[in-house]
């Protein structure tokens, strides 16, 4: 499966997790510090990715 990791604007190809969370775990990312969007729909941590999903992960951060 083929991710676009933002805002770095890069490309990862990685095996199909079933989950977003499975997703985010892949990456190293806490789901506290990142939103998963499939096919330009944000997802909860249980939502399943399908092949063929177009996948977004986007990281985000407080300035505060």
């Amino acid at each position: 499966m083929v991710v676009l990791l933002q805002p770095e604007e890069k490309y990862l190809s990685l095996p199909r997790p079933k989950t977003s969370r499975q997703l985010l775990a892949a990456l190293g990312l806490a789901e506290e510090t990142a939103l998963v969007a499939r096919n330009g729909q944000l997802l909860t941590p249980d939502r399943h990715i399908w092949p063929g999903d177009e996948v977004l992960v986007r990281k985000v951060a407080s300035s505060g």
